[in-house]
């Protein structure tokens, strides 16, 4: 009995027991609950922002400070204050677009006009001014074109500069950039390659520029002369290799001031530059003339008198064609930009590329040493290596011809 008894007890001290425990632990939960409520959304000790507030907020200081750099940078000189608080939103007019569109697109800012402001007493209440559609779209504007205002302004060339800088370009670069200058001259002659290389070059501006001055700066047959290309037409026909009275380095190069003088005049509309096809035909039939000799001097394998072409002789030989390859080259993508409209209009570009090709693979053939051996032979026949592309530019440009003349 008595353990029946003891046993009871012991339930019941457990049972309440538990009660007990189940209320401290329950009260002390909801205690913790209503502290953290308490401390996170009345005080928020514990509240950080969010993302999506981190950027309203950067975006809405964005908006202020961007508006306030260009109120410092307006023509007048005059700083507009804005606002600093206000008291409803509805009240403002505009205010709410501004906010709308900083949180849609940072790098946009739509600024407001000047605000009204009156003073009463020591108070000054600013009222701003409302925000016009037509007003939002001059800013937008003046924004997005702000990104294009430091794109340089791309000058028109005139028609013909292409050309005559071509025309200049391999002549100036012997007279004053190549090392020694012109040497066709030079009483010590130590450097032929250099020297053949130069003839050709000269070769390729004279004819270029007989046909400027007679024909593409005239617009007939009745049309004077261009006097300065006149002058350069002159200047350039000294002989190469006179060493006095005149010289022509000196005389060369007046011949290309005169083409810079009568470039000036393109440039300010004082000059003629005519690309017809009765103009363009002649100067490649000129150049058609000249690769036809240089090709003939580069697979012939003896001389006028019967001998056999000469290792030296061939040396020149191979030096002046890769100078007329080289010049005429530069001449024909001159052509290809002022004479494009000609020579599209029969279809010519395709047929001038592959020239121009030609002549770049053959400027481009460079050995170190000459060799004039058999065709056959385990040596390289240097002229006949070159003969290919330059038959190919004089084929090409013989195509061109016959395009233009129909």
């Amino acid at each position: 009995m008595e353990n029946s008894k003891n046993g009871e007890n012991s339930n019941a001290q457990e049972a309440g027991f538990k009660r007990f425990a189940f209320k401290r632990i329950f009260v002390g939960i909801l205690v913790t609950v209503v502290f953290l409520w308490v401390m996170g959304t009345v005080l928020g000790f514990f509240g950080k922002p969010t993302g999506l507030d981190v950027a309203s907020k950067r975006e809405i200081h964005t908006t202020e400070s961007a508006s306030e750099k260009k109120a410092v940078q307006e023509p007048d000189g005059v700083r507009h204050e804005k606002t600093a608080v206000k008291k409803d939103e509805h009240d403002i007019p505009g205010d709410s677009d501004t906010i709308h569109l900083a949180r849609k697109d940072q790098k946009r800012v739509v600024s407001q006009p000047p605000a009204a402001s009156h003073k009463s007493g020591e108070e000054t209440i600013e009222h701003p001014a409302p925000v016009h559609s037509e007003e939002k779209t001059v800013e937008s504007d003046k924004t997005s074109s702000h990104e294009f205002s430091k794109i340089p302004e791309i000058k028109h060339r005139p028609k013909g500069a292409a050309f005559v800088e071509a025309t200049i370009k391999p002549l100036n670069f012997e007279l004053y950039e190549r090392w020694w200058g012109w040497r066709s001259n030079d009483i010590l002659d130590f450097t032929d390659n250099v020297n053949n290389f130069q003839l050709g070059v000269l070769e390729v501006t004279r004819r270029t520029v007989v046909i400027l001055t007679e024909r593409i700066s005239r617009t007939g047959t009745t049309a004077a002369f261009d006097e300065n290309l006149e002058n350069a037409m002159n200047w350039f026909m000294i002989k190469p290799d006179r060493y006095w009275f005149p010289s022509p380095e000196s005389k060369y190069k007046d011949g290309l001031k005169e083409l810079k003088i009568y470039k000036g005049k393109l440039e300010k509309e004082e000059a003629n530059f005519h690309t017809r096809t009765d103009n363009l035909i002649p100067l490649l039939m000129a150049y058609e003339d000249l690769l036809g000799s240089c090709e003939e001097n580069l697979v012939k394998e003896k001389e006028a008198d019967g001998e056999p072409v000469s290792f030296f002789k061939s040396d020149d030989y191979f030096f002046y064609a890769k100078g007329v390859a080289s010049a005429m080259g530069t001449i024909l993508e001159a052509i290809m930009e002022d004479f494009l409209i000609t020579v599209e209009s029969r279809r010519g570009a395709e047929v001038l590329h592959h020239a121009i090709e030609s002549c770049r693979h053959a400027a481009e053939i460079d050995p170190l040493m000459i060799t004039n051996s058999s065709l056959s032979g385990i040596l390289a026949n240097h002229r006949a290596n070159l003969a290919a592309p330059m038959s190919h530019a004089r084929f090409y440009i013989g195509v061109l011809i016959k395009t233009l003349s129909t």
